[in-house]
């Protein structure tokens, strides 16, 4: 058994960053990550990250606040708002000083910053538009100027927990070496980034499948607002490929088959900057009542020029080109919404720590601390992977020099070994790939912009019948080393559960609030439903509990733009 005083799962922006900051707190934290670090999903982050800098405006840590309260339609906690908007330039800088190199001012050499959905100023601070691999490589070099130590292709399978109910470390297969191997910790921290494989298509990695959250929801440990899944309004109807909501934020138009700009409709103040899941809303109905063009509508940047295109959105052009056979300089974008950013996850305090388990951790998108609510602003997500992964990494690093040595169970690999032989040995069954084909469709049909009981009901019959087929599925590889086909048979499990979670949620929340659009409840209720939910797995059945919102200053309001 290897041992660590805390092990961070994941390498994304959120993990890294928990990394940094508990090996600088003076304690030896170790990195385990089913990819080599810079292939992470943050990588594939492109519009910018929030801050309230203040450049050549009159913005503030308050305004920025604010806007996250009501894009969040309230039901983000405030406190915990308020601590990711007064970190943001802190850490803003902190990544400047490591070496991320941000888009400047022509005139003053500031940083630059771009306007984004939902906000009340500009204060997107991008590169370009690959802001999230720009971050992810900086992140990276510190990870390697300290020598964190880094598990690379080590695929984590279980949690493990002592007598007590305490996280005491990991059981992860080693791709490499084809064997299983448990890393001990006085403190573990999840940070393997979000749901988004759920659905097809999505602006998701194909490692996006929920571990984490997973893995604590089989431990016991809730999950938090998980019927909250956002559709970003701007992705390519091919693939999903991500077209930045920097687009919009430098001037683009959304047109549909009319040439109409028809944001104006839904949002006539903020237009194609309102927030996402009203664009997405918009996008949806023009597309529904028969004004888009086939099944997309236009996202228009000809008139920002190509030397501007070419500056501020070179990648996109390029996967304008490459996955949609159009140039943006001369022709618009067909774009439609697709599933990008899970509000909920691991439920946490404003530290980053499980309530209901002690030695647990959970940052990044895995994790619900709450600071997106019921919807998230562009440009916070970065902004959460840093904030929440520094003090993740802070507070973990606290517990663990508090906490004893571990009494890490000597059969802690054995449940995970017996369930792996199990999955090798079986020659008859369904395969992942179908299962998890069937799941993706059903979510993105019935689970998706728009919701209602019925088909809502039918979503939870298809996923209740892909987990009971899921119990006889085959493993065609038999192999120990670099199993990709064993790994996927397990990442399609984990989002079997959480599939299972969302619907749950969704048909339990009788109201319309922020992602979470239903057509037979289109009214906010805020009487009854002001509270996050909680999903609990009780004998492979979800149960749902709530807690309260926390609320400090902002009063809940009729929420437009």
């Amino acid at each position: 058994m290897r041992e660590h005083d805390v092990v961070v799962v994941g390498a994304g922006l959120a993990g890294m960053r928990a990394a940094i900051a508990a090996h600088e707190a003076g304690v030896d934290v170790a990195l385990v990550t089913k990819l080599h670090p810079v292939r992470s999903h943050s990588g594939a982050a492109q519009g910018g990250i929030n801050a309230a800098l203040g450049n050549e405006t009159e913005d503030s840590t308050d305004n920025h606040t604010f806007d996250t309260v009501k894009g969040a339609d309230y039901i983000g906690d405030q406190d915990a708002i308020e601590i990711l908007c007064e970190r943001a330039p802190l850490e803003v800088y902190q990544l400047e000083h490591w070496g991320a190199v941000f888009s400047r001012q022509e005139d003053s050499g500031k940083i630059a910053q771009r306007p984004f959905g939902g906000a009340g100023f500009p204060r997107t601070c991008y590169a370009a538009d690959l802001t999230g691999l720009v971050i992810l490589h900086t992140l990276y070099t510190v990870c390697v100027k300290y020598d964190i130590p880094t598990y690379e292709e080590w695929f984590v399978t279980d949690l493990v927990t002592d007598d007590s109910g305490n996280a005491v470390g990991v059981v992860a297969y080693d791709m490499i070496h084809g064997k299983i191997e448990t890393i001990g910790a006085k403190a573990v921290v999840m940070a393997t980034g979000g749901a988004g494989r759920v659905y097809r298509p999505s602006t998701n990695a194909h490692a996006s499948t929920g571990d984490a959250m997973s893995l604590a929801l089989r431990k016991g440990v809730p999950l938090k607002d998980m019927e909250f899944m956002q559709f970003h309004p701007t992705t390519l109807a091919a693939n999903g490929v991500l077209v930045t909501e920097g687009a919009r934020g430098e001037g683009g138009y959304l047109l549909n088959k009319d040439g109409d700009r028809f944001m104006s409709k839904y949002a006539p103040n903020k237009l194609e900057l309102a927030s996402r899941d009203v664009v997405s809303r918009a996008e949806a109905t023009e597309i529904q009542e028969g004004r888009g063009i086939d099944g997309c509508v236009l996202l228009d940047l000809r008139h920002l020029g190509r030397d501007r295109i070419m500056e501020r959105l070179p990648q996109i052009r390029e996967l304008a080109i490459a996955f949609a056979g159009t140039d943006p300089i001369e022709e618009p974008i067909p774009i439609r919404p697709g599933a990008h950013y899970h509000m909920g996850g691991v439920h946490v305090d404003n530290w980053g720590a499980a309530p209901h388990m002690p030695g647990l951790f959970a940052a990044g998108e895995c994790s619900c601390v709450s600071v997106h609510g019921a919807n998230r602003l562009g440009g916070n997500s970065l902004l959460e992977a840093v904030v929440f992964g520094a003090r993740a990494g802070e507070a973990s690093a606290a517990y663990a020099q508090e906490a004893p040595a571990p009494k890490v169970p000597t059969n802690a690999a054995d449940e995970t070994q017996a369930r792996i032989e199990e999955l090798l040995s079986r020659e008859n069954g369904p395969r992942q790939a179908e299962i998890r084909d069937e799941l993706a469709t059903v979510m993105q049909e019935k689970v998706g912009v728009f919701r209602e009981d019925a088909t809502l009901r039918e979503a939870k019959a298809t996923v209740d019948n892909l987990r009971q087929q899921f119990q006889g599925v085959v493993v065609d590889d038999k192999g120990k080393t670099f199993n990709t086909d064993l790994i996927h048979t397990i990442e399609t499990g984990y989002l079997l559960d959480l599939a299972d979670c969302m619907v749950t949620g969704a048909i339990a929340r009788h109201e319309s609030r922020g992602a979470h659009s239903r057509t037979d409840f289109p009214d906010r209720d805020d009487e009854n439903w002001m509270k996050h939910t909680l999903a609990y797995l009780d004998d492979g059945e979800i149960r749902l509990d709530y807690s309260p919102v926390t609320m400090t200053k902002y009063e809940p309001q009729v929420r437009s733009y």
